[in-house]
């Protein structure tokens, strides 16, 4: 999903995924989404993230605390080699569990949390650069997509952008 740039050196986004099939060990994880509304300083020493977690209110307790670990990287594996976040200097600023509205339909991707995220794709990103540079697993087949809104109003989290970057892709991760 996209990201951008609020201000010189500051670089903000929100990431979704959607688990198409899933466990952690025996914890089924099938079907449930995870959302990260992200902040990091490129200008600051190791590049510090700031992040909001949310966590598909479907999840079970078990679910719940199993999702928090993984994309934290409190796990381990896979998370520790594909989220920034996870081996950078990060303060997780809350993690909530909540509806998460989501679509990864081509083109069309759309993103809804109540009362805390918006993200609308509008099309395929046709600037010069390319904009995959802090998605998890970025080196995927994947497109560049350009977002008609992105908006996230949740406590130290708040940004809205128009027309920025975006990146879509399927990503496999073990470990």
């Amino acid at each position: 999903m996209p990201g951008g740039r609020s201000t010189w050196g500051e670089c903000v986004g929100v990431l979704s995924w959607v688990i198409d099939e899933g466990h952690a060990d025996d914890v089924s994880l099938d079907g449930l989404a995870v959302a990260l509304a992200i902040r990091y300083h490129d200008d600051e020493p190791g590049s510090p993230w700031s992040y909001v977690m949310y966590v598909d209110a479907q999840a079970s307790p078990t679910q719940h605390d199993v999702l928090a670990k993984i994309y934290s990287g409190a796990l381990g594996g896979d998370a520790l080699a594909h989220f920034p976040w996870a081996w950078k200097d990060a303060e997780q600023l809350a993690v909530r569990q909540v509806e998460i509205e989501v679509s990864h339909e081509p083109r069309r991707q759309w993103l809804r949390i109540r009362d805390h995220v918006t993200v609308r794709i509008r099309g395929a990103w046709d600037g010069p650069e390319s904009v995959t540079c802090v998605i998890p697993g970025h080196e995927q087949r994947g497109e560049e997509l350009v977002a008609d809104e992105l908006r996230v109003d949740d406590g130290a989290l708040r940004f809205e952008l128009r027309g920025n970057c975006g990146y879509s892709a399927p990503f496999a991760y073990a470990g």
